[in-house]
């Protein structure tokens, strides 16, 4: 399918697998969007067939041109402020940054202004672009690696969608305390809120079901390199069931982890992510940060 932005447009050429299908179809069913931001196009006439308003129910044919306002003018999901981030995957729909550890992923107070929301918003202004640019997913402050964000309101409605069904794969390197004697595993612990701890998480039967595997990658100077991938994403998971089997990650001192450079040895690798809008599947890497890979032979993380 051939596809450019022009403009607040996304124009899409119709191909023959989707000849006979209506706009309202396109947007409702195949890529399932919100009925009221649908609604909001009907009745503004802003979505085009051929360059005119469109006739949303009318059957389509090889060769339209749909053109859907995806980049209308929005705000920012945050302040833009400087500097931009490690930038490791954008196209019109989606960023993919890379986070440095002890740096927050979005603002929790007006008067944060040094995330890394803050500064993919204005990574994307330097274009002079006004997107409402949002965060998909978010790591702790302490972890590093890639972060998603949708650049308009309909990549966020689809990657949210694709991120709770469990279709965005999630790829982390965690060095752990001690040797971890299974080669791979999974860890299938259920993870609620710490009654006497206001930002600890704790296994608890009562709590959302959470689901970890992680593989055995290396084991060095009493410490353990593992991969995960989560299944699951709930609030410090990896931290949780790591310590609960007795490799809490080390410097995360919340958990049990020996301190040693300030925040855990937690990053977020990799990031593969179904394109809703482009028929591809985006792979993202984040480059392993020197604290973890000095610990190790560099031969692992090639």
């Amino acid at each position: 399918m051939h596809t450019i932005r022009q403009n607040k447009w996304w124009i899409i050429q119709i191909h023959a697998e989707w000849t006979g299908l209506t706009i309202e179809s396109i947007l409702l069913e195949k890529w399932q969007l919100p009925k009221k931001l649908v609604h909001s196009w009907r009745m503004a006439k802003s979505v085009l067939l051929n360059g005119h308003p469109a006739n949303w129910r009318q059957p389509l044919e090889p060769m339209n041109r749909v053109a859907v306002p995806f980049f209308e003018s929005g705000p920012f999901g945050a302040a833009p402020v400087p500097p931009s981030p490690s930038i490791l995957y954008e196209d019109d729909h989606l960023i993919v940054a890379n986070k440095p550890a002890g740096v927050k992923t979005h603002p929790n107070e007006l008067e944060e202004k040094n995330t890394l929301l803050n500064g993919v918003c204005y990574h994307v202004s330097l274009s002079g672009d006004l997107l409402p640019v949002r965060h998909i997913h978010r790591l702790d402050e302490g972890t590093s690696g890639a972060v998603l964000f949708a650049k308009h309101d309909a990549a966020y409605t689809a990657l949210s969608r694709l991120l709770e069904k469990k279709e965005i794969f999630r790829t982390y390197y965690a060095v752990v305390d001690g040797q971890v004697s299974k080669r791979s595993g999974t860890i299938r612990k259920a993870i609620g809120k710490d009654r006497h701890h206001p930002s600890r998480r704790r296994i608890s039967p009562n709590g959302q079901t959470a689901v970890t595997h992680f593989e055995r990658m290396a084991v060095q100077n009493g410490l353990s390199l593992l991969k995960c991938r989560l299944e699951t994403g709930r609030t410090h998971q990896i931290r949780v069931h790591l310590s609960s089997i007795g490799h809490p990650i080390s410097g995360d001192v919340l958990y049990g982890g020996r301190g040693m450079n300030g925040n855990p040895l937690l990053h977020a690798a990799e990031l593969t992510i179904p394109h809703p809008f482009v028929n591809d599947c985006v792979t993202v890497t984040a480059p392993v940060p020197e604290s973890i890979k000095k610990l190790f032979l560099p031969t692992y993380f090639e």
